[in-house]
């Protein structure tokens, strides 16, 4: 069982995991398309045929896995195993709700997408820069949180006298600090006094570092773990 659910060095496992990247992704455009507002009863049941199908699938892969694992209670604890779980539960679960909570519960489907990191190189070896980066990632949010508050604070006494409508408090101040720290700077809430405009100038002077920092880290996390795949080449 093991060398076909989790083994792609042979064709069964070659075949099976082809089979499960392709109804990954038709059951994506199925659930996208099921959105269309003008879809006829006929197609909606096609669409319905497709889900069960892909369920059935996905359960039958879930319980092959753990059933082909040596450490079981492992593997439905890990991260692939909650991602595997997430994928069925929704059907499931809505089956025996009314229609509103059965509407919240699709939206969960689209954790399925995440399988498909078991299965391509390039995004495993992304998970592993994750996991490599994993502290200095935490440290950043940190880091990033507490900017994002003091820049709040600042700009709310900066321009709350100026304009109460747009920065009533610290809290309404999050806005600004979010839009302008990302740098997105969407114009629905700027500063018109002069301590306001040079605070935002070395707000986002700070903000072109929160954005730059995490893609150096994960890049090179990447290096890392390039690295790491070279050289377990070169001693085999």
């Amino acid at each position: 069982m093991r060398h076909i659910v989790d083994d792609v060095n042979n064709p069964l496992g070659r075949g099976f995991s082809l089979i499960i990247q392709l109804l990954i992704l038709i059951s994506l455009l199925a659930f996208s398309l099921d959105t269309l507002p003008d879809l006829t009863d006929a197609q909606r049941d096609i669409l319905m045929y497709i889900e069960v199908v892909s369920v059935v699938v996905f359960t039958i892969e879930y319980i092959a896995r753990i059933y082909a694992v040596e450490q079981r209670l492992k593997y439905i604890f890990s991260f692939y195993g909650i991602v595997d779980l997430l994928a069925i539960l929704p059907f499931y679960l809505a089956s025996g709700l009314d229609l509103t909570s059965a509407r919240a519960l699709r939206f969960v489907r689209l954790f399925r997408i995440l399988k498909l990191l078991r299965y391509n190189k390039a995004l495993d070896r992304f998970h592993r820069a994750l996991s490599i980066a994993k502290e200095e990632i935490i440290l950043f949010v940190f880091i990033a949180t507490i900017l994002l508050y003091l820049s709040s604070v600042g700009i709310y006494y900066f321009e709350n006298e100026a304009q109460p409508e747009h920065f009533k408090s610290i809290f309404h101040s999050l806005w600004w600090s979010v839009t302008t720290l990302t740098t997105v700077g969407y114009g629905d809430m700027y500063p018109i006094t002069a301590g306001g405009k040079l605070f935002t100038f070395i707000v986002l002077m700070i903000g072109l570092g929160v954005v730059a920092i995490p893609a150096g880290l994960i890049a090179s996390a990447l290096s890392k773990v390039r690295d790491e795949e070279d050289k377990g080449r070169l001693n085999r």
